[in-house]
């Protein structure tokens, strides 16, 4: 019996070194973290880094982009994962497995994509972003992710993030002594915040206030020149009563568009001043129609191509690059030119970028686009669009005012407060498809909700 034991021991420290080597070496038999793993480490900080793609994002710059996300206060989650990690159903589980509302970004190996809860942000605003920063390097590209994001999402923070940055370890006596820290600060450094806070908000509102104020004022001239061309005296024969009423109306309004732009002091504050102009343009055309014998036209929205061009006449089909089609108002002049195949003569305005359509210019544009497409319409017009996108959220309400087009109500984000704990009570719709590539659109969407998201691999 002894011998026999003798014998055995060998041949099973060799058949368990055996197994051992064959399933360290086995092909595809790495150790790989599980997406509870994963939300677990979320729920504690907002950027979490797999051991295995460690070599993606140093310690320091995760504790800051970590830091950075904190600080905003924002429902942003970003996970760096090894590029053989299994993309099926990814963001769905994740999203699951952790139960926060919120925008998840994900860079797999050196690819990129991101899904988020339509109340955080909108699809086409979050396909758009995602585009913005592929091809970068790891840092590079979760840090720009991050800054454009903390820009444009909207929602707060989950309350389990609490304290300084913990990304893979860390005591309870460093949180405590961070807890403690800001404790004794917070006295004589909260007062010192909100005043620098609130000073920077000034600052952008007065730079968004500065590049709208160009484009408003050019339509003011606009007008003025259409008055000083009308041949028209209120004494002329044939004139009657409604006639110089509307002459008139115009003339209020073009002086009262100067007066509200010159006492302007914030973006929102540009919608009274567009609706003005609107409204006068109306009068003009009332009484170019009385003039010439003719029925008096509807009231319509202005030419969604450029407002400038007076009261619409008509709607029609038309596709933005990229986007889907939609009906728009427009001028006779350019239903002329989209029925001839032509492009419509479209309004643009200076951006760093150069020059580009108002829809793509930047959130400055939308009280100006209120004030003259208001009443509900400016949604179904501006969709797909990057000023529609970040209408969408609620972070533009509270920087550019509510009541532009109705992107205020709860199909478009409004009183969305995030960082709330919804378990797997969500839209999967949000989160559908697989890992995108090609720019993160995944290659392949259908249309509605499951679309935005993409197709498989």
């Amino acid at each position: 019996m002894k011998a026999l034991r003798n014998r055995s021991l060998p041949a099973l420290l060799l058949a368990a070194l055996a197994l051992v080597l064959a399933t360290v070496f086995a092909p595809g038999a790495s150790a790989q973290t599980g997406v509870s793993t994963i939300a677990q480490a979320l729920r504690k900080s907002p950027v979490y880094v797999d051991p295995a793609a460690s070599g993606q994002l140093s310690r320091t710059d995760t504790d800051a982009l970590a830091k950075r996300i904190k600080d905003a206060d924002k429902p942003l989650f970003i996970a760096v994962l090894p590029a053989g990690y299994p993309t099926a159903g990814l963001f769905s589980d994740l999203r699951a497995a952790t139960g926060v509302t919120g925008l998840y970004g994900i860079r797999l190996g050196d690819r990129f994509d991101a899904r988020a809860d339509s109340s955080v942000m909108s699809a086409t605003a979050r396909q758009n972003l995602v585009a913005s920063v592929q091809g970068e390097s790891a840092k590079a590209q979760l840090t720009d992710f991050t800054d454009r994001a903390l820009a444009n999402m909207g929602g707060r923070a989950p309350k389990s993030w609490g304290g300084v940055s913990d990304s893979g370890g860390g005591g309870s006596a460093t949180a405590l002594i961070a807890l403690g820290a800001v404790v004794v600060a917070v006295g004589a450094g909260a007062y010192a915040l909100v005043r620098r806070n609130r000073r920077r908000h000034e600052e952008e509102q007065r730079a968004a206030l500065d590049r709208l104020r160009v484009v408003v004022d050019e339509d003011i001239t606009a007008f003025g020149e259409e008055l000083d061309r009308l041949d028209f005296q209120p004494g002329e024969p044939g004139a009657d009563d409604a006639m110089r009423a509307d002459y008139a109306h115009a003339l209020d309004a073009y002086e009262t568009a100067k007066q509200r732009m010159a006492q302007a002091g914030r973006p929102e504050d540009v919608r009274t001043v567009t609706e003005t102009l609107q409204d006068g343009r109306f009068s003009l055309a009332l009484l170019a129609a009385r003039r010439e014998g003719r029925s008096l036209p509807e009231r319509r929205p202005p030419c969604f191509f450029d407002p400038r061009h007076g009261p619409s006449v008509a709607d029609a089909a038309w596709t933005p690059p990229g986007g889907a089609p939609r009906e728009v108002p427009v001028c006779a002049a350019d239903a002329t030119r989209l029925a001839d195949g032509r492009d419509p003569v479209i309004r643009e305005v200076d951006t760093d970028q150069g020059r580009r359509p108002y829809w793509d210019a930047g959130p400055a544009y939308g009280p100006w686009a209120g004030g003259y497409f208001g009443g509900g319409i400016l949604p179904g017009l501006l969709v797909g669009t990057l000023l529609g996108g970040m209408m969408a959220t609620p972070s533009y309400a509270a920087d550019y005012g509510t009541g532009y087009g109705d992107f205020g109500g709860p199909d478009f984000g409004g009183g969305y407060q995030g960082g709330d704990v919804s378990g797997t009570d969500f839209d999967s719709s949000d989160f559908g498809g697989g890992f995108g590539d090609g720019g993160g659109f995944d290659g392949g969407g259908g249309d509605g909700g499951g679309g935005d998201f993409g197709g498989g691999f």
